[in-house]
């Protein structure tokens, strides 16, 4: 009986041993793991990157809404107009950005899975990507522009042609309103 016990514990600690070793890769990715990921991945440099090209976009959305009424314009308008974009981008919270997104990516990475990024994205390929991933968002957005301004451009004519005829039949199911009784 004494053996038996003995070998009862041991067999216990053994499972023990076994369901605390059981696979740390699926273990949830901690903060650390996370900021690492991050880190590997020049995540501050390309929100840099992106931010730069949002202001790209915007300055020549600018230049082609305003300055079309150029002469109407004070002279240093898009001067003052750019400075001010700048000044708003570099006052953006980019740290507190990075911080909020963490508990995002632990709720949905494992530590397995961040290792995995982390190999891949230390590689020469990885690190080829992430050099030139901003340069292609950046061509893939220009080449999708045209698709998705016909596309908006449909939808937009498809939504004006349902609201008149939503409008049209309002009116037609709604009773004449009474003409006055002449006395």
């Amino acid at each position: 009986m004494k053996q038996f016990s003995l070998a009862l514990i041991l067999a216990l600690f053994c499972v023990a041993g076994i369901v605390a070793q059981q696979n740390p890769a699926d273990a949830p990715a901690t903060k650390e793991d996370i900021q690492k990921y991050l880190d590997v991945m020049h995540s501050r440099q390309m929100m840099g990157q992106m931010a730069d090209t949002m202001l790209k976009s915007m300055r020549q959305l600018m230049h082609e809404r305003y300055l079309k009424d150029k002469d109407k314009l004070p002279p240093d308008f898009e001067d003052r107009v750019n400075k001010m974009m700048d000044q708003e981008l570099k006052s953006f919270p980019w740290d507190e950005m990075i911080d909020a997104m963490i508990p995002v990516y632990q709720k949905h990475l494992t530590k397995g899975d961040v290792d995995a990024l982390l190999v891949f994205y230390s590689s020469p390929t990885g690190q080829k990507l992430l050099k030139d991933m901003p340069v292609m968002m950046g061509e893939a957005m220009q080449a999708m522009m045209p698709v998705m301004q016909k596309q908006m451009q449909g939808v937009t004519e498809r939504m004006q042609q349902q609201v008149a005829e939503m409008m049209k039949d309002s009116k037609a199911g709604q009773p004449k309103k009474a003409e006055p009784v002449s006395n």
